[in-house]
């Protein structure tokens, strides 16, 4: 399938370009099967940081996690990462993911997008190996370290959508 059309595509993190007030923080979410990865950007939005890794539980209680600490760092949009098969097609995770992006909708105003996330944490993982960090080590850290991987792409992203920034 070449196309979808508009109403199916989920917001990509161009769509937040033009949404966004200058100096606000962005939080990246890496959503696993029993982890929630998070990472924040600086509010310059040039950086992103691991932040934590809630374990998964309910919607009900995973979503009052997620709120709060929307509320705590004065986040202006959220990035979750989607999880595409390799040649870019949506699956099971993806419906899996949008359905709670949807469902955070609700409990939030604030703007939510989604960016690809394939290959994110075999990248950090790779990472992690090539630096010598302990098995047990990558485990405590590999879903907020993609976290921050998949918003530091998002973040990347929208710089370049804001083009070269006067140097005077």
């Amino acid at each position: 399938m070449l196309a979808r059309s508009a109403m199916n595509r989920p917001p990509a993190v161009d769509d937040l370009a033009g949404r966004l007030p200058p100096k606000a923080r962005l939080i990246g979410i890496d959503l696993g099967t029993r982890t929630i990865g998070l990472a924040v950007s600086d509010v310059e939005r040039r950086l992103a940081s691991p932040l934590r890794t809630l374990p998964r539980t309910t919607f009900q209680k995973d979503a009052d996690a997620l709120v709060a600490i929307l509320s705590e760092f004065a986040i202006a949009a959220v990035v979750i990462g989607l999880p595409l098969d390799l040649e870019g097609q949506m699956n099971q995770r993806t419906q899996s993911t949008r359905a709670f992006g949807r469902n955070l909708a609700t409990r939030t105003n604030l703007p939510i997008a989604y960016w690809d996330e394939r290959f994110s944490t075999a990248v950090v993982l790779r990472s992690l190996i090539e630096n010598d960090v302990s098995r047990a080590r990558r485990a405590e850290v590999i879903d907020k370290m993609a976290a921050a991987y998949i918003l530091q792409g998002a973040l990347d992203r929208l710089s370049a959508l804001a083009g070269p920034k006067d140097a005077g």
